[in-house]
């Protein structure tokens, strides 16, 4: 069975520089850069059906481009970290997009989300590492707010059912300014569109 998610990729300038701050933290596996992403709703383990339809209702979402910024780095697991994460600013438009998602996909029998939405990349997933180390690091690594354009989200599968990258993209769907959308709803437009072989070639 796939398993999905959708989410937002992340500009190569931007990646290469997040990739930067690899090193420097007993205990981490680092993600390669060309798998950084923003999650905005995991699916999960589905069968292909229910895929189909996933793919189908997501392109029901209609949302106008949109800026995103990362703001700086933290972590998630509290006293026991779990994760390196550059945190992206939960802007009205990002939530509201995430918020579509969550919607369409209840619509069609997917279960809701219990996770609060927390915009992020990952960088880092964490074994046995410190809270001490964990702040260490944080504290030797600086890094200045960056915004980015998204034109467009995606769907995302994993490999295989038990996640993590390479992640392949299986949809992409344009986000567009309110005259392009009012005009492809006259052409009939607004269905996901296959990725290229190049773009899943550069994912998988």
């Amino acid at each position: 069975m796939p398993r999905l998610f959708t989410g937002l990729e992340i500009p190569s300038d931007l990646a290469l520089e997040l990739s930067m701050l690899r090193g420097g933290l007993s205990g981490a596996r680092w993600i390669d850069s060309e798998n950084y992403h923003i999650t905005l709703r995991f699916i999960g383990d589905i069968d292909h059906a229910t895929a189909s339809d996933v793919a189908s209702t997501l392109g029901h979402v209609r949302r106008e481009p949109l800026t995103v910024t990362i703001d700086g780095l933290s972590f998630f697991g509290g006293d026991r970290p779990r994760a390196i994460v550059a945190k992206a600013r939960p802007s009205a438009p990002l939530v509201q997009l995430q918020a579509d998602h969550e919607r369409l996909l209840r619509r069609i029998g997917i279960a809701p989300e219990p996770r609060k939405f927390t915009p992020h990349v990952t960088l880092a997933r964490l074994r046995d590492a410190s809270t001490h180390a964990v702040a260490d690091y944080l504290g030797a690594r600086g890094f200045l707010p960056r915004s980015f354009a998204v034109h467009r989200f995606v769907l995302f599968s994993s490999r295989d059912s038990t996640g993590g990258g390479p992640y392949v993209i299986e949809a992409a769907y344009p986000l567009l300014a309110r005259a392009d959308a009012r005009a492809s709803a006259r052409a009939g437009g607004g269905e996901p569109y296959a990725a290229t072989d190049e773009a899943r070639a550069s994912h998988g």
